[in-house]
């Protein structure tokens, strides 16, 4: 289970505060799938980073009882000029895991080739991201965060990916950021909508779907006009 304690975000840019997360107190429940919708700038990515811990909020809290993954598809903490073997050995050691098979897992996944064994900042960021996602997918964590990972690669890889992502949510949970609303039907049960720096919880995927997307019919008008 996830607790967010009166969350809140705000950024110093071009000389002024502007408060991404205005504040927001939820309970995600354990083993349960959400698929997290916002316009773009709603604060998706950075409510996910404050989720994982690799942000600080402003104010308030993040509580769990379970275990929580980095955004599968963030390669920020890997090593430039390790290799990826290096690299998935790395994140063994700091997550206790065994760490020949983890790299044998990250290496069969990721599809890279020669290139599992080459500087990390030889990579493009598709196969950085097919790295994070293989690294990710071969811990067993408590709830899993994905940011759009399932669209990288080629079709095969694609299947591949959400194929894995659906058999990991059989008994573990989910947040999961996606602009496809196909992927959140076939692996979301509930969802969350961010809209003006606030967070709805809704207990469908469909409700949330549905109220995200009147949220993108909203015209904003020209107040010059």
């Amino acid at each position: 289970m996830i607790r967010l304690h009166d969350v809140k975000k705000t950024f110093f840019v071009k000389g002024q505060y502007i408060d991404v997360i205005k504040g927001i107190t939820a309970v995600i429940p354990s083993k349960t799938s959400i698929g997290l919708l916002g316009r773009n700038g709603a604060g998706k990515s950075t409510l996910m980073n404050i989720i994982a811990g690799t942000m600080e909020p402003t104010s308030g809290a993040v509580r769990s009882t379970g275990t929580i993954s980095w955004p599968v598809g963030f390669a920020g903490s890997f090593h430039p000029e390790l290799t990826g073997s290096q690299n998935t050995r790395f994140v063994a050691r700091v997550y206790g895991v065994d760490t020949d098979e983890l790299v044998e897992f990250a290496r069969d996944f990721s599809q890279l080739g020669d290139k599992f064994d080459q500087p990390f900042r030889t990579y493009s960021s598709g196969m950085r991201s097919r790295l994070a996602f293989g690294v990710s997918m071969g811990i067993d964590f408590d709830t899993y965060l994905v940011d759009e990972v399932t669209s990288v690669g080629d079709a095969a890889f694609k299947a591949k990916s959400e194929a894995i992502f659906h058999d990991r949510l059989k008994n573990r949970g989910a947040i999961m950021v996606s602009h496809s609303t196909g992927m959140l039907r076939r692996l979301c049960t509930c969802g969350i909508v961010l809209e003006d720096g606030y967070a709805t919880y809704f207990d469908t995927i469909e409700e949330a779907i549905d109220t995200h997307e009147r949220n993108l019919e909203v015209i904003e008008l020209d107040p010059h006009e």
